[in-house]
C-alpha cells in the first residue's frame, strides 16, 4: 500500500494517549453533528478480517469494538442510547486535533471525507479545520486495531474502552491496541499492521468469482465492497456471521446468516459457506431468534417461523445436503416445519405471514395470500387488507414456488412503484415509517433479475447507491428525505442480497 504524504507529514505531531473515565451524568447528550452527517457514534463503516471487529462512525471514531464479530462489546455504546440522543461526548476511541488554543474533535471540523483503500477494509478518515487538514487511517487485523494519524496539526488520541492500546515510537503518529494486551513496546507499529491488513483483504478478494465482463464499474465496487462487509462480519474460527458491528445487532440471526452463506456460495467463497452454515446447523433454531457468537442463544426473542427454511437453503447452496425440502425436513426433526402463529422478519405479534409461509416446506396456497382485487401477494393468510410485503420476493430466490411468479412479479412491481429514490420498505403496513430499508431492496433487485425484470433490478439497485455511504456500506435503513443512515451501518444482510442481486444480472 502506498504512504499518503499526509502520513509522512507527520514528524512534527505531537500525541497523547489519555484513557478517560466513563461519563456518569444521567443525561448525557450526543454532540451535534456536520449538516448532512449521521451523528457521532453512530458506525457507517466496518472495519476486520474475521477476529477483532471495529465500527467507525462518519469522523473517524472507533464506536464499537468486539474481540470477534459477535463478541461482547468493548466499548459501550447502547443502541438506546444512540437512538436517544444520549451518548456520551467520550464514548470510543477519538482523534482531537488542537486548532490554535483549542482541543476539538473530529464533527468540529468543516468538513470531513471517508473513504477505504481500494479492495481492503482499510479506511481513511480526512478532516478539515479551515486550512488544516488531517488525515486517520486505522485497520483491524487478526487481535490487532492500528490508527496512523499525520496532517498540519497536533492532536491527542483518546481511548474509552476496554483494550489495551500502545503510542508507537516513530516519527508517524500511530496507536496499536490489542487482544490480548502487547507486553511493553508494540513490536509492530501501526503502518506494519494497516499494511498487513490491507494484504491480507486483498488476498482474500482475489478468490473471487468475478462479474461478467459486461457489468459497469460501479457494480463491481458495490459487489467488492459487500464482499469486504462480509469477510468483515464472518468469524473466521466459527464461521458465525454477525448482522452488523453495533450493540444489539452483533448477533447471529439464521436468516441474515443463512443469506451471506449463500451469497458466499454464489461468489464462490466456498470454504466460507460451508463454515457458515454448520455454525447455523449447529444452533439451537427452536430456542431464540438470534444467537451469539458461540452459539448459545439470546434471551428476549422466541424463535422465528423462517429460521428453518433459511437454514436448509443455506445448506443447499453450500453442497452440504442435496435439497432444501431434505433439509428442513431433517432440521424439522422429521415433522412439519413450524411457521404458523411464529414471529416473522418483521419481528413483531406472532402470527401466519407470508415470510415464514414461503420459507416453509410446502410454500403458501395461493389463494390465502392473495389480495382481493389485484391478485398481488398480502403479509397475512387469510386477510386480503393486510398489505403487500416485500417478502413475496422471498418466492423466486432462493424459495422458488413457480405457480406463485405471476402474483409475485405484480407485487413486487407494486412496491418498487411505491419506493423512494432510496429504495423501499419491507410493506404497505409497515409500522416503522417512510424510511427505505436496504434489504428489502436488495432482495427484490435479486428477484426481480431472476424474473427477467431488468430495468426494476437496475432501479432498486441505482437506491441502493444512492443510500449507500460514501465508503460503500449499506445502512440498515436511511432517511426517507435525505438518505442519511438512521441505523445499523453496514448491514451483513443487505450486503449479501446486494452479491447475489449483482451475480444475477451480471454472472461470470
Amino acid at each position: 500500500m502506498k504512504t499518503s504524504g499526509a502520513l509522512l507529514a507527520g514528524a512534527a505531531l505531537v500525541a497523547a494517549l489519555l484513557f478517560l473515565s466513563g461519563n456518569r451524568e444521567s443525561d448525557p447528550q450526543t454532540p451535534q453533528g456536520l449538516p448532512g452527517e449521521p451523528p457521532p457514534f453512530l458506525g457507517v463503516a466496518v472495519l476486520g478480517d474475521g477476529a477483532l471487529t471495529a465500527a467507525v462512525d462518519s469522523y473517524g471514531n472507533v464506536v464499537d469494538l468486539r474481540p470477534g464479530p459477535a463478541g461482547r462489546a468493548l466499548i459501550e455504546n447502547p443502541a438506546e442510547r444512540q437512538a436517544s440522543g444520549t451518548v456520551a461526548a467520550d464514548t470510543g476511541i477519538q482523534v482531537w486535533a488542537r486548532i490554535g488554543d483549542e482541543q476539538l474533535p473530529m464533527w468540529r471540523a468543516d468538513a470531513v471525507e471517508q473513504s477505504y483503500a481500494p479492495g481492503t477494509n482499510v479506511l481513511r478518515t480526512v478532516a478539515r479545520f479551515g486550512r488544516k487538514r488531517l488525515e486517520i487511517e486505522m485497520a483491524a487485523v487478526g487481535e490487532t486495531l492500528a490508527l496512523a494519524m499525520g496532517g498540519d496539526v497536533k492532536l491527542d488520541v483518546r481511548v474509552n474502552a476496554d483494550i489495551e492500546c500502545r503510542r508507537e515510537r516513530d516519527q508517524i503518529v500511530s496507536v496499536v491496541c490489542s487482544i490480548p494486551a502487547p507486553d511493553g513496546d508494540v513490536s509492530a507499529g501501526a503502518r506494519v499492521e494497516i499494511t498487513r491488513a490491507a494484504g491480507i483483504d486483498r488476498r482474500w478478494l482475489e478468490r473471487a468469482r468475478p462479474l461478467g465482463p459486461s457489468a459497469p464499474a460501479w457494480a463491481q465496487r458495490m459487489y467488492e465492497r459487500s464482499l469486504l462487509v462480509l469477510h468483515a462480519l464472518t468469524d473466521r474460527g466459527n464461521g458465525a456471521v454477525a448482522a452488523g458491528a453495533r450493540d444489539d445487532w452483533a448477533y447471529v440471526w439464521p436468516r441474515d446468516a443463512s443469506a451471506a452463506a449463500i451469497a458466499y456460495a454464489a461468489a464462490g467463497y466456498a470454504p466460507e459457506a460451508e463454515l457458515s452454515t454448520q455454525f447455523l446447523l449447529g444452533l439451537g433454531l427452536e430456542q431464540a431468534a438470534r444467537f451469539h457468537g458461540n452459539g448459545s442463544p439470546v434471551p428476549g426473542r422466541e424463535a422465528q417461523g423462517d429460521a428453518i427454511g433459511w437454514v436448509a437453503a443455506a445448506s443447499q447452496a453450500a453442497g452440504l445436503i442435496g435439497s432444501a425440502r431434505h433439509a428442513a425436513k431433517i432440521l424439522a426433526g422429521g415433522g412439519p416445519v413450524p411457521w404458523r402463529d411464529r414471529a416473522d422478519y418483521w419481528e413483531g405479534e406472532p402470527g401466519d405471514y407470508l415470510a415464514n409461509a414461503l420459507a416453509s416446506v410446502d410454500g403458501p396456497k395461493t389463494s390465502i395470500y392473495l389480495g382481493k382485487s389485484a391478485r398481488r401477494l398480502v403479509r397475512r393468510l387469510g386477510d386480503p387488507e393486510s398489505g403487500l410485503d416485500a417478502a413475496a420476493a422471498w418466492g423466486v430466490r432462493p424459495f422458488s414456488h413457480p405457480a406463485l411468479y405471476p402474483a409475485i412479479r405484480r407485487s413486487m412491481k407494486s412496491l418498487v412503484a411505491q419506493g423512494t429514490r432510496f429504495g423501499i420498505t419491507p410493506g404497505e403496513e409497515w409500522p416503522g415509517g417512510e424510511d427505505p430499508w436496504s434489504a428489502p431492496s436488495a432482495w427484490t433487485a435479486w428477484s426481480l433479475a431472476a424474473l427477467g425484470e431488468r430495468r426494476e433490478a437496475l432501479e432498486l439497485l441505482g437506491a441502493l447507491r444512492r443510500s449507500a455511504t460514501p465508503a460503500g456500506d449499506l445502512p440498515e435503513r436511511v432517511d426517507a428525505e435525505t438518505g442519511i443512515p438512521r441505523s445499523t451501518t453496514p448491514l451483513a444482510w443487505s450486503h449479501a442480497f446486494a452479491i447475489l442481486a449483482l451475480r444475477e444480472l451480471w454472472p461470470s
